[in-house]
């Protein structure tokens, strides 16, 4: 089995246990079918390049969130919509590649500059 063809599920299990997203979340954030998502869970197939990408992004803010909150806190959270993205979803900027604009408030975070 080649790296990203075992990176990918164990991401997808991470996902799941730390940043409280099912295979729906993963679903609806990458375009694809519920059972694509679970042909890359069982390392059956590997995504495109461009849902590696987002997986991969999904997986360092679900990271870097870890450090402030539970994982059912953190599937809230990269749903809600934020002041900080101007009333955005963190889970939509992440889709649309603006994940920089997503860890920047995650900086602010760290930083303590809001709660």
């Amino acid at each position: 089995m080649s790296t990203m063809l075992k990176t990918v599920p164990r991401f997808l299990n991470e996902l799941n246990t730390e940043g409280g997203l099912k295979g729906t979340d993963i679903a609806n954030i990458t375009e694809v079918s519920k059972a694509t998502v679970s042909r890359w869970k069982a390392g059956d197939i590997k995504p495109q390049p461009r849902n590696e990408l987002i997986l991969s992004d999904l997986h360092y803010v679900v990271g870097r969130l870890r450090d402030f909150y539970e994982s059912d806190e953190i599937r809230t959270w990269l749903y809600a919509r934020h002041p900080q993205l101007s009333g955005e979803r963190a889970i939509d900027l992440i889709h649309e590649d603006r994940t920089v604009d997503v860890l920047n408030v995650i900086d602010r975070l760290e930083n303590e500059v809001f709660l």
